[in-house]
């Protein structure tokens, strides 16, 4: 059966979860109230001290303006409710609700960033990160003041449990612990289950569709796909030597691809968070479908394709990978 991802995933049981968070903070947990700033996080405390990947840092209570340019986190916050000042709007998919929010002054992308709007922004704190990364010290000059969190996940560290840690963070400074929690516990249940549902000797390949051509993602070190392979177990059915990790893939031919035969096909489509309303716009689906080669390969013949959910590109957060790991536990468990 051919496992096609949802767009947005509910809630998921947290029981079994293993891991529920790897992020050292303090305050006591308190419920967010609806009224004034971001986060009157910590109750009556007056400030809360977390760490980040910088170090040590003590944020004032309450957080009354926040500024955002990290795709992973958008999701997280919004769904808590958070009220952001300024953001990189435009980096968003319009499965974010802040793309409606008129009054967030848009900060554009990392490739044409407007940072001085920061400073009018005059925010108690930035979550910066991904395609902003390299921006992490002008904004700290820009305003001094702030506490720019940085977040993003540490080389030689578990990609998965690192987005665990990187809501921790963020439950501690906007006293969301709890929903921080449980968004850990998700991610490690849907884990759980691929791994009880799949079977080594199956090969697995990752590819990323964009303009039409599909690309190759190397295992353990390709975007979006690498971390998955040493989590999750995965048998690899290719791997190429010096690989890297391109966002539209390697340059591998599709013959190559081919013959290599993996039993599961994961699928990333680029194009469809960035440029699905360009009328020579591809689904991944169509491109797949197109491709004489792969037509007799056992993954695309027996429908053991895995399509990451549509936005992936550019809401790389801790929900996607979920959602994703939900879909791909329901098809290996369909087939087993």
């Amino acid at each position: 059966m051919t496992a096609i991802s949802r767009r947005r995933l509910g809630a998921f049981s947290a029981a079994g979860a293993i891991g529920l968070l790897a992020a050292a903070c303090s305050s006591s947990e308190v419920e967010d109230p609806a009224q004034g700033g971001a986060s009157d996080a910590g109750g009556d405390a007056a400030s809360v001290t977390i760490e980040d990947n910088d170090g040590e840092k003590t944020i004032s209570l309450p957080v009354q303006s926040v500024v955002a340019t990290d795709n992973r986190t958008f999701e997280t916050l919004h769904d808590w409710g958070i009220p952001l000042t300024a953001a990189a709007v435009s980096l968003m998919p319009s499965t974010i609700g802040y793309t409606e929010d008129d009054s967030i002054v848009d900060l554009g992308t990392h490739n044409e960033p407007d940072l001085e709007a920061i400073v009018a922004a005059q925010p108690d704190v930035v979550v910066n990160g991904q395609r902003f990364t390299q921006f992490q010290e002008d904004i700290e000059k820009l305003v001094p003041g702030a506490t720019v969190l940085s977040l993003d996940p540490r080389d030689g560290e578990d990609f998965f449990a690192e987005l665990t840690r990187q809501v921790g963070v963020l439950g501690e400074v906007f006293s969301k612990q709890s929903e921080a929690q449980e968004l850990g516990a998700a991610l490690d249940a849907q884990i759980e289950r691929v791994k009880a549902a799949y079977d080594p000797a199956q090969t697995v390949m990752a590819v990323i569709t964009s303009g039409g051509e599909i690309g190759y993602s190397a295992p353990g070190n390709g975007r979006t796909f690498g971390p998955m392979f040493p989590t999750l177990g995965l048998t690899p059915a290719l791997e190429v030597p010096e690989s890297s990790d391109d966002h539209q893939g390697d340059d591998v031919s599709v013959e190559a691809i081919a013959q290599s035969n993996p039993t599961w096909l994961l699928v990333m489509d680029r194009d469809a968070a960035v440029s699905a309303d360009d009328p020579s716009y591809q689904p991944a689906a169509a491109v797949l479908e197109a491709s004489e080669a792969l037509a007799s390969v056992t993954a695309v013949a027996e429908g053991n394709i895995v399509y990451m959910p549509a936005d992936t590109y550019t809401n790389e957060g801790i929900q996607t990978y979920t959602e994703f790991f939900s879909t791909f536990a329901d098809a290996l468990e369909g087939t087993a």
